[in-house]
């Protein structure tokens, strides 16, 4: 195998981190079931699966790529997820802006900086992912497309880059928008009144156009596909960050049908356009919350052509009750961009936000205390920050107190929080997908103030120490540990 995705795929697989499945097996139920258990099982068989032979298509699957720690920080070309932060710290001038308006510019001008090292897009006449060309009778049915779940209405694109360019301003979002096949040229497009794409479609129907070029990209550099799920600002196209990861532009060509532009490398496209007149009913799919969403009308996208790599390889991911694989693209975002948050809350350490709660669900947050209130100052401020403005519940703690270590977390909270004096409870934008909210993407949402409390907080009676042994008797400990014969480790 070549390209971009191939290339992933015999690096994963010389380091053990790649299995070979050979045997048939159904893209109904059977790959997400077999996924599912590879996900939730015995780590060590934890890898990514290159299903070489689904049952009635030509094209191998590949599935839980991103799966792990390793293989999300190799996908993004570095050796660990932490060093996406260090990496980005490094191009942004942290020093604390002098106001909010000097804050706001400079994270707007992180897109002048990825320009400023020289990567902007590339474009190439010919490319591989057009080897195959397919504009007179373009079919979905080549395509092993999951279906993931009973209860799923159909099968579902899981793991897609959808193009589309702003009516108005020309400016390309990127977006992963699950994408439900209705028949062999024709999916419609879940894209949440938060994303991208839906600000495309208020843009065009304020300009009383009716139809938007698309292209669902598959495959190509694992970059690439993360990128897509990257919540960037609006003005930072997602494949100039993907460049940035990769270390070199991305390059690429026209679409064959539609007046977009793809990446060369991408092993599958689906060139169309969606029809803001054909809204019809989504759903149910089993969602990364662990839950079936319900169904909602969404526009149909109507399939022009289909291009590809001889050697194309199908991506897919399956989601539904965590841990899954989209934790770890989740885990990616966080650390890339700790550097972004800190731009405006300088105070921030680090934060987490654990599988469980589904990204949207819980975010821990630990910070430098140094004012009173300063915790509902950070609680308030995440509130107001891009895709953070969903969170439903946000915990702040202390700079000692590892927020990577939920039961820590857990201790502070339940532990350190006068439950009447400590919480703010308020309404606002929710995801999407929150079903149990009692509107759709409005709700009620929770922010607990779990650091040790000041006298100017109300607290008078003085906060107690945590109790630590002592240094000394530590190192002490240390000296002797192997001769008292517990274990080896210690």
């Amino acid at each position: 195998m070549r390209g971009a995705l191939g290339e992933f795929v015999s690096f994963l697989e010389a380091r053990g981190q790649l299995t070979r499945i050979r045997y048939p097996v159904s893209a109904n139920l059977e790959i997400a079931a077999i996924v599912d258990r590879v996900v939730k099982g015995d780590p060590q068989y934890n890898r990514a699966l290159l299903f070489e032979n689904v049952a009635g298509y030509s094209l191998p699957l590949l599935a839980n790529l991103f799966g792990s720690v390793e293989r999300m920080a190799w996908a993004l070309h570095v050796d660990t997820l932490e060093a996406l932060n260090h990496n980005l710290g490094k191009l942004l001038d942290l020093r604390l802006p002098a106001n909010l308006g000097a804050a706001i510019g400079r994270g707007a001008g992180l897109a002048q900086a990825l320009k400023a090292i020289g990567l902007a897009p590339r474009r190439v006449r010919h490319a591989p992912c057009q080897e195959i060309v397919d504009t007179q009778a373009p079919t979905l049915d080549t395509l092993p497309i999951l279906t993931c779940w009973p209860g799923d209405a159909a099968p579902f694109i899981t793991l897609p880059q959808v193009v589309t360019r702003d009516p108005q301003s020309g400016v390309r979002n990127v977006g992963m928008y699950r994408l439900q096949k209705v028949d062999h040229r024709t999916l419609l497009v879940h894209w949440q009144r938060h994303k991208g794409g839906a600000a495309h479609k208020r843009a065009a129907l304020a300009r009383s156009e009716t139809q938007i070029p698309a292209a669902i990209v598959l495959g190509g550099d694992p970059a690439c596909i993360w990128a897509a799920s990257a919540p960037l600002p609006p003005d930072i196209d997602e494949y100039m960050l993907a460049g940035w990861l990769r270390g070199r532009p991305v390059e690429f060509v026209a679409c064959k049908t539609q007046p977009l532009e793809v990446p060369a490398g991408a092993d599958i496209v689906i060139e169309g356009y969606v029809d803001l007149t054909d809204v019809r009913s989504e759903g149910p799919f089993g969602d990364h919350t662990g839950y079936y969403t319900p169904v909602e009308p969404f526009p149909a996208l109507h399939v022009t052509a289909i291009t590809r790599r001889r050697d194309a390889i199908y991506p897919a991911t399956v989601v539904g009750v965590p841990p899954m694989e989209d934790y770890w693209m989740g885990k990616a975002t966080e650390r890339l961009f700790l550097p972004l948050l800190q731009l405006f809350l300088p105070e921030v350490i680090d934060f987490s936000m654990p599988a469980p709660g589904v990204f949207h669900n819980l975010v821990l947050v630990r910070i430098q205390k140094r004012f009173p209130g300063q915790a509902r100052k950070v609680i308030h401020g995440l509130w107001g920050l891009a895709l953070l403005s969903l969170a439903k519940a946000i915990v702040v703690v202390d700079a000692w107190v590892d927020v990577q270590n939920p039961a820590e977390v857990a201790w502070q909270a339940l532990g350190n929080v006068d439950w009447a004096r400590d919480v703010i409870i308020a309404s606002g934008p929710v995801d999407q997908l929150d079903h149990a909210s009692a509107h759709p993407a409005f709700g009620g949402k929770i922010g607990i103030d779990a650091t040790a409390k000041w006298p100017e907080e109300g607290h008078t009676r003085g906060w107690p120490d945590v109790a630590r042994m002592s240094p000394e008797v530590k190192a002490r400990i240390d000296a002797i540990w192997k001769d008292l014969g517990i274990d080896v480790a210690g």
